[in-house]
């Protein structure tokens, strides 16, 4: 039990990874690999905690909110609402890599395929379950493709360009961009509820962990 306690152990920073790139288009086969598969978990535990109904995480809000208004799928609507966040990158002359392209579409199939294959439970223990276990898998996706330094995802490098043209703390612009997206998906018809209040309390040190599982295998 201590040792899978350890093993969880939280990392206080981005650690530098054998498949760590130099540049956002340094690519190679094993790194795309590693940098595909942490998206693809990221967008299927994002999708467990859709499939689960007791809430989603706050852009998955305004994903289920697009989708619901316009009959087309969750994995669609995220695609398309990450491509419109990119568009917002220009006037901030934020340059996108590799792993930014790639986050656009693979984790959108992630989604889709979770939604496609996997049923709603009856009982709540299990919803439940898919929560937890869909966070964590949002952690070791984010910790994978992160520590692949290909580029960053269309929100986060959003979030950073704003940062740093407005001079504004990145916790609050972080926080603005979340409240922001959580009321425009509550008010298109998104689901919220106790998977949205858990993603909200938990995925900081799930992505933590995320870091810390990465570290050890590497042992960086």
């Amino acid at each position: 039990m201590k040792r899978f306690i350890d093993v969880l152990r939280p990392h206080k920073t981005i650690p530098v990874t054998p498949w760590s790139a130099a540049h956002r288009w340094d690519l190679s086969l094993s790194r795309i690999a590693i940098l595909v598969f942490g998206l693809f978990i990221f967008g299927f535990g994002d999708s467990l905690i859709i499939i689960a109904e007791l809430g989603n995480a706050p852009w998955s809000v305004l994903a289920q909110g697009v989708a619901t208004r316009t009959s087309i799928s969750i994995g669609s609507a995220t695609f398309l609402i990450s491509c419109l966040v990119l568009l917002f990158w220009i006037p901030l002359r934020e340059k996108p890599g590799f792993g930014t392209i790639a986050n656009i579409v693979v984790i959108a199939i992630g989604i889709d395929v979770g939604i496609a294959f996997i049923e709603t439970p009856e009982s709540f223990i299990v919803k439940l379950l898919f929560v937890f276990t869909g966070i964590g898998l949002v952690g070791i996706g984010s910790a994978l493709y992160i520590t692949c330094a290909l580029g960053p995802g269309p929100r986060d490098g959003w979030m950073t360009s704003l940062h740093r043209r407005s001079g504004i703390p990145v916790g609050r612009v972080r926080t603005a961009i979340e409240i922001s997206v959580f009321l425009a998906g509550w008010a298109l018809g998104g689901r919220i509820g106790l998977g949205t209040a858990l993603f909200a309390l938990l995925i900081g040190y799930a992505v933590a962990a995320g870091f810390g599982v990465v570290s050890r295998i590497t042992n960086r």
